[in-house]
């Protein structure tokens, strides 16, 4: 009897890596193909894009149906086949020589099958979180990540810092990129890893999570940031609290999409060991996958919702917690807004029932600090609400009337990498006769 329970216990964890190890690839596919799409990789190499395309439809028929072997398998050549039109679409857009390193590029980071630890480090605070270990220089990389490697910024503009994390037992790339809300990428590019880096207890590793506060009309409240994954919480008009979260999959079913969507709200409703009413939606969902159809989760284990749970005036949406850790940085929702489980902890005794909110979608992003440095931050157009990040980036800039003051040169190459942080573009003085800013355009409503 014990022989069968063991074995009975052993399938079930196997299934669940299985399981989840397959979102995980799925969803770094997914975001990949639309993060080139928003590239404009259809222009330069149409053949490239047209046969990743037909990588990503192949996986998707073998997900659809449940043969988990084959679809792991086309979405993993569907990442390889992006990685390396990233990397031509990069060199194709490539500064001179001389110009400064650019970072690796940072696709939307996949999920692990790891719990999250209970010593996990806060993820974002008001005043600029600090490195949660003693400093010490990371190894070469093979891709050179310079302008990450700064010094950090204090200025109530910006919050996050650049510093080092100490590796604790269950830690992998995915799970420490979602605690730190930094790209997968980004980790591997900073500290010269491997994106199949096995992390030892201990190990050190150099991230930068810096990152601008977005505009919002809200002086108090809570603002989401889809195009950062970011929660901020502002109390009297000043910033207390920010955490990563995972929002709505760009993808959808054939008639149904999963984007969260924008606009203000109210909390209506918290609840701990919440009861999930499964939307109509997602019952669709599970009868097209051919799963068993339920039309509720009680509290526990198997509950979506963890054990914290806020319901906004927004139809569907909620801001909980999860029992998907691993998710946490990414668009693997279906619209809901996804906390970890600490962080979530913490935001239900911050928030109160009728406190105001609002959803933005801001992919660029700029502050002058108070020492009149500028600083960019470009994030990919995950939904495709923008012309290009690229043309919103000129026109906020001219439009602040910075046009003069910043280096075209660090600002292309911001926009190119999409890194996700606060890049510094000011203009140094020496070059001030040396360059012509582009001329001011007319700022444009997003389509």
């Amino acid at each position: 009897m014990k022989s069968r329970t063991t074995c009975t216990l052993a399938l079930l964890v196997y299934l669940a890596v299985t399981t989840a190890s397959q979102a995980d690839i799925r969803s770094e596919a997914m975001a990949m193909l639309a993060s080139l799409r928003q590239a404009g990789v259809a222009a330069s190499f149409p053949e490239n894009l047209r046969s990743l395309d037909a990588t990503v439809a192949t996986a998707e028929m073998y997900y659809q149906l449940n043969d988990q072997q084959n679809a792991e398998r086309y979405y993993r050549q569907a990442t390889q086949k992006g990685t390396l039109l990233q990397e031509r679409l990069k060199a194709a857009t490539a500064a001179p020589a001389s110009a400064e390193p650019v970072a690796a590029s940072t696709p939307t980071p996949t999920p692990s099958t790891d719990q999250l630890p209970a010593t996990a480090a806060p993820v974002q605070t008001a005043i600029p979180a600090q490195p949660t270990a003693a400093h010490s220089k990371p190894p070469a990389t093979s891709q050179p990540a310079q302008d990450m490697e700064a010094e950090p910024v204090h200025s109530t503009k910006l919050v996050g810092t650049i510093g080092n994390y100490t590796v604790v037992k269950n830690d992998t790339l995915r799970l420490v990129a979602g605690k730190l809300g930094v790209s997968r990428s980004q980790l591997i590019a900073m500290n010269g890893l491997s994106p199949k880096s096995y992390l030892q207890v201990g190990q050190t590793l150099r991230y930068n999570n810096q990152r601008i506060i977005p505009r919002s009309r809200l002086k108090d409240g809570i603002v989401i940031n889809i195009p950062d994954r970011m929660l901020y919480y502002f109390e009297k008009g000043k910033l207390a609290y920010a955490t990563a979260v995972a929002l709505g999959t760009p993808t959808k079913m054939d008639d149904i999409l999963w984007h969260t969507p924008t606009g203000r709200f109210r909390i209506v409703n918290k609840a701990k060991e919440p009861t999930w009413t499964v939307p109509p939606s997602i019952q669709e969902e599970m009868r097209r996958e051919g799963k068993e159809v339920v039309t509720s989760i009680p509290p526990g284990v198997e509950n979506p919702l963890g054990k914290y749970a806020m319901k906004t005036s927004l139809p569907g949406i909620l801001i909980h917690s999860t029992i998907k850790p691993w998710s946490i940085y990414t668009y693997a929702s279906h619209g809901c807004v996804r906390v970890y489980p600490d962080r979530m902890e913490e935001l239900f005794r911050l928030v109160k029932i009728n406190t105001p909110g609002e959803i933005i979608y801001q992919p660029v992003k700029v502050a002058t600090t108070e020492e009149g440095r500028i600083f960019l931050e470009i994030h990919g157009d995950i939904y495709a609400k923008t012309r290009g990040v690229e043309r919103e980036a000129k026109i906020l800039l001219n439009t602040m009337g910075m046009g003069d003051r910043v280096d075209w040169a660090k600002v292309k190459r911001v926009i190119s990498r999409r890194a996700g942080v606060a890049e510094e573009i000011t203009l140094e003085a020496v070059e001030t006769q040396q360059q012509e800013p582009p001329p001011a355009q007319q700022p444009q409503s997003p389509s």
